[in-house]
């Protein structure tokens, strides 16, 4: 896997990329295949609000859109104007993204506030009762 440090660096890289006109809370992922490769992603608002999409998901969409489906973590930042203050966890949307393509046991979320100051979670912790594609075996 790539190196935490790493991850994080992409990840605030990502977030200075964030379209949030509306909320100003901007959120930057990094998003690491089995293989090391990273698919960055960024928080993408709208007027609507519904059509929003999280910063997991633009990185899990293009990463899929692009054949990856084995993936070992993502790194997670955000706040308000770019600033990071604060851990910034993923929605219960991208939590169950996450567990379409994810193995909940190994897959690591890690939430950043610096490249010094994160904490890793398995999906299994983010998401202890996640409803996923074995559940349909």
């Amino acid at each position: 896997m790539i190196p935490v440090t790493e991850l994080i660096r992409q990840a605030v890289k990502a977030m200075g990329k964030a379209y949030t006109p509306y909320s100003g809370f901007q959120v930057g992922a990094a998003l690491c295949t089995k293989e090391g490769k990273i698919y960055q992603g960024c928080n993408i608002e709208n007027a609507a609000y519904t059509p929003t999409n999280c910063a997991e998901r633009t990185a899990f969409f293009k990463a899929v859109s692009q054949g990856e489906r084995e993936f070992s973590a993502i790194c997670i930042v955000g706040g308000k104007d770019g600033v990071l203050t604060d851990f910034t966890a993923p929605c219960g949307v991208c939590r169950q993204v996450m567990m379409e393509f994810c193995d909940p046991e190994t897959f690591q979320i890690i939430l950043a506030k610096n490249e010094e100051d994160y904490c890793i979670y398995t999906l299994r912790e983010m998401l202890p009762m996640g409803f996923g594609p074995d559940n349909l075996a």
